[in-house]
């Protein structure tokens, strides 16, 4: 399990990132937790310093990294 802090969003509760092995997890208001893999770290900062969280991730991180349900 990853550390996570929570942010504002009103589709995501909370956001982790764990840089020894590139994992970015994330917990959903609807679905859950789940870990995307093998994220580079200034993905992760991107997100976190983005205007929208929920936009960045369906935009740049939903569909371009392995994912696994915690």
């Amino acid at each position: 399990m990853v550390e996570r802090d929570p942010v504002s969003s009103s589709s995501i509760l909370s956001v982790g990132y764990e840089t020894s092995s590139e994992t970015l997890e994330i917990e959903f208001k609807e679905t859950g937790v789940y870990q995307y893999l093998n994220v580079p770290q200034f993905m992760w900062e991107r997100l976190m310093a983005a205007d929208s969280v929920g936009k960045f991730f369906n935009a740049e991180i939903k569909n371009a990294f392995a994912c696994q349900k915690v």
